[in-house]
């Protein structure tokens, strides 16, 4: 549902379930300028089944994951080879970018760093 109020001077979007008490309000204050629309279109995907997220996750590598994963947690290279029991951050940084596999061991001790399931790095 949208409600959508133009005047001269102000433009009022709402998008989503709108209380009842806001639509009266709205129709009090601004009258017949006040055009409310339901869109058809305000039906819920599950993103996993579609297409473009199984594109996304086919092109997705185990090295992205553990960029990814090393980025939200806020560690650098360096740092994540020392967590990795002393990795050089060359071997952190080839793994990243797919000219490195991720063995079994590194991918078990990464799941245990970021709290995954460790075929994130298989």
């Amino acid at each position: 549902m949208q409600a959508v109020v133009k005047t001269p001077r102000i433009e009022i979007n709402i998008k989503g379930e709108i209380p009842p008490k806001i639509l009266v309000l709205l129709k009090e204050e601004y009258g017949k300028k006040v055009h409310i629309t339901k869109d058809a279109d305000d039906e819920y995907v599950d993103i996993i089944e579609t297409d473009w997220y199984k594109k996304i996750k086919a092109e997705k590598t185990p090295g992205d994951n553990m960029k990814i994963y090393r980025k939200i947690h806020k560690i650098t290279q360096k740092k994540l080879g020392e967590m990795l029991e002393g990795i050089p951050k060359q071997h952190v940084s080839n793994m990243e970018n797919g000219s490195r596999p991720i063995s079994k061991i590194t991918a078990k001790k990464l799941a245990r760093i970021f709290n995954v399931s460790v075929e994130r790095f298989i």
